[in-house]
């Protein structure tokens, strides 16, 4: 399983969003420019992080993104769904599609398998961890230097 880019990015973006103590609102072209990523590009996976509720846009003067939840609220897997749908290997485990041979095949146990580490990694991790380990990063960078 591979995660696109827009789904690395919707996380970058979150988190980001969670980094900005502040409480204001976060304008895109700000979140572009240190991720180095297209504000073009955010604004399409912005889209589908609002349209699930996780971020609220605020218009106007002083305008950009907030999160709606505290950071501790979100699951790594909550963010990266509406981008990526199902996160499940093969499509016989999610229960979109299934072949004949369901009912005896072992390798659908190997995928439940990968999809349930999977969900046990993403769903189980927040926005507040992440941001927590960027703080300890940023700690342990300035220390050695």
């Amino acid at each position: 399983m591979k995660i696109s880019t827009k789904g690395r990015y919707a996380l970058r973006l979150m988190l980001d969003l969670a980094l900005s103590e502040a409480g204001e609102p976060v304008p895109l072209r700000d979140v572009a420019r240190r991720q180095e990523i297209s504000d073009k590009y955010l604004e399409q996976i912005v889209t589908p992080l609002s349209r699930a509720g996780l971020v609220r846009s605020v218009r106007g003067a002083g305008g950009g993104y907030l999160l709606t939840r505290d950071p501790a609220d979100y699951t790594v897997g909550e963010i990266l769904r509406p981008l990526e749908g199902s996160l499940a290997p093969v499509s016989c485990v999610d229960g979109s599609a299934c072949c004949r041979r369901a009912g005896i095949c072992v390798t659908q146990e190997v995928w439940r398998e990968i999809q349930q580490a999977v969900s046990g990694v993403v769903d189980h991790i927040t926005l507040a961890d992440l941001v927590e380990r960027q703080h300890r990063k940023a700690a342990a960078l300035s220390a050695a230097q």
